[in-house]
């Protein structure tokens, strides 16, 4: 297809994610506290949208509690600035075989997989208005596991998520992924207004050439909305190469822990520098109230605990 510059642009910032990054840079948060004023730092200086995971406080580690999740989503909320809220459903999902002769059992300390109704507990507690959907299982290189979605896990949780009234985000990895997602708006799952993230340079996904990253735009549906990202020393080219192809933009500390060489960065300041790309292209930085009316996403309370 022919590209289409997209002129009014909104940024998300990823603000920690659940990758080993903990112990590369004191950039990155651990705390509910670090977390949300990470994210509300990243809003002031341009992100509509923060993407949230929570972390152990101690060590640094992924989490799934409850509890951090609630604090977290408490205290952006409270912050004296407005944000859309995205929050991570991607985790519960991992399975760690055993030796190449004996994949089972499975290595129960590393494995950790849950139901589709626990890996949304915290959505349908905390009720943001968006929450991811990663669209397909895949290896990961950065240990060896297999992140598993099956086609019955995602069309249960894609159900409640939809039901919840919170909007999914479609992480897709791959173009089967989009493939998939399709199928889920084609059987009614899913809206047909869809969100979708184009995860690039992820490995064993889609590697981050240009070539590559044209086959995943060109399967995103005229009436969908897409951000992309790339990780690393790309993050911000894709920015960039985002918007020239008709999306959005992404950046964070989940994905890219650098400034320029040798500088480790911070949240706010390569959301500032992605909101300088997207402006000397010529496009505009939306904020998170023309994102909700561009979305259809509403804010709500959290469900009383």
């Amino acid at each position: 297809m022919p590209l289409e510059m997209n002129r009014e642009v909104f940024i998300t910032c990823a603000v920690t994610g659940s990758g080993g990054t903990q112990d590369r840079s004191p950039h990155v948060p651990r705390s509910p506290q670090q977390i949300a004023g990470s994210a509300i730092a990243a809003a002031k200086a341009g992100a509509a949208v923060v993407h949230c995971h929570v972390r152990d406080p101690e060590t640094g580690a992924p989490s799934r509690r409850l509890d951090l999740y609630r604090e977290v989503t408490d205290r952006i909320r409270d912050a004296d600035v407005d944000v859309v809220l995205n929050l991570t459903a991607g985790m519960g999902g991992d399975i760690v075989f055993g030796g190449v002769e004996s994949p089972f059992p499975v290595n129960e300390a590393a494995t950790d997989m849950i139901g589709a109704s626990e890996r949304v507990a915290h959505i349908a507690q905390c009720l943001p208005e968006i929450c991811t959907l990663d669209c397909g299982t895949m290896n990961f290189a950065e240990a060896d596991y297999v992140m598993t979605n099956t086609p019955g896990a995602l069309r249960a949780m894609g159900q409640m998520m939809t039901d919840m009234g919170v909007k999914p985000e479609i992480e897709a990895f791959d173009t089967g992924h989009l493939w998939f997602a399709k199928q889920l708006v084609k059987e009614g799952i899913l809206e047909p207004n869809a969100l979708v993230q184009l995860c690039m340079g992820v490995p064993w996904g889609a590697p981050d050439d240009l070539n590559t990253f044209m086959a995943m735009v060109n399967n995103v549906p005229d009436d969908w909305t897409f951000s992309a990202f790339s990780l690393g020393r790309n993050q911000m080219a894709y920015a960039a190469a985002a918007v020239l192809a008709g999306g959005n933009v992404r950046v964070g500390l989940e994905d890219n822990l650098w400034l320029d060489k040798g500088v480790l960065a911070e949240n706010w300041q390569l959301v500032e520098r992605a909101s300088t790309v997207v402006s000397n292209m010529g496009a505009r930085v939306i904020g998170p109230q023309e994102v909700r009316e561009k979305l259809g996403l509403t804010k709500r309370a959290p469900v009383a605990a």
